[in-house]
């Protein structure tokens, strides 16, 4: 934890993909005190993400970034069978974006941050969303109305931002090349601690490094479709 802010302090929700990565350069760059959150829903990749999170954290450390914290949100009783708990039958290289849809998911993330910001007197939460994210929980109008509805419930300001929320993947990876990329993790299926290579968030990944060309460093365990 800081001991001191450095400028005006956010809540950066984190994972331990390229949007995360890109998302608190962004931050930090522009003098703000970061404290980091990840949220522990149970999901079949996390012990993974989260080895790879912090080691891009480690890499990436500043006066202005404050350890990791992570609050524990179990989705089991909620999702069911759902194939991000059970790692069954999940989304292939071909398989459409809506296949990765996790119902609901950004509004267990805000409530939880909501609440964290409002205990550490903090009022901003940053998301690393992109362009194009089709999913109506990752919308400018969902985010408004939503902060509005935390707000309310919490008697604590608070505000949502997507600095990100403009650009494609292809765009930040290649504004951001000098970035460890190599210690970011965004895969469904891991295999051990690599990518496995071959479900849609490995291709997105594959093909995103493509467009930018930049040289992909991800060790995968298959080759790409």
């Amino acid at each position: 934890m800081p001991r001191r802010r450095h400028g005006p302090a956010v809540c950066a929700l984190v994972s331990g993909g390229l949007d995360s990565a890109v998302l608190l350069r962004w931050l930090l760059s522009r003098g703000t005190t970061v404290y980091p959150l990840y949220l522990r829903c149970g999901l079949s990749w996390e012990a993974v993400e989260l080895y790879w999170l912090g080691r891009f954290l480690r890499a990436v450390q500043s006066p202005a970034l404050a350890s990791l914290d992570v609050i524990d949100m179990p989705l089991r009783s909620t999702y069911g069978a759902h194939w991000s708990l059970s790692g069954r039958r999940v989304p292939g290289a071909r398989s459409a974006h809506r296949a990765v849809f996790l119902p609901g998911r950004n509004i267990f993330l805000l409530s939880h941050a909501a609440v964290r910001c409002a205990q550490r007197r903090l009022s901003t939460m940053a998301l690393g969303t992109l362009k194009g994210n089709p999913f109506g929980d990752a919308s400018p109008r969902f985010f408004r109305t939503f902060a509005s509805c935390l707000a309310q419930a919490l008697g604590h300001p608070i505000r949502i931002i997507t600095p990100l929320r403009l650009l494609t993947k292809r765009e930040v990876i290649r504004a951001s090349a000098d970035l460890p990329f190599q210690l970011t993790f965004s895969c469904l299926s891991p295999r051990g601690r690599r990518h496995c290579g071959s479900c849609n968030k490995c291709a997105e990944r594959r093909r995103a490094f493509r467009a930018a060309r930049v040289p992909d460093p991800t060790p995968y365990a298959a080759r790409g479709i």
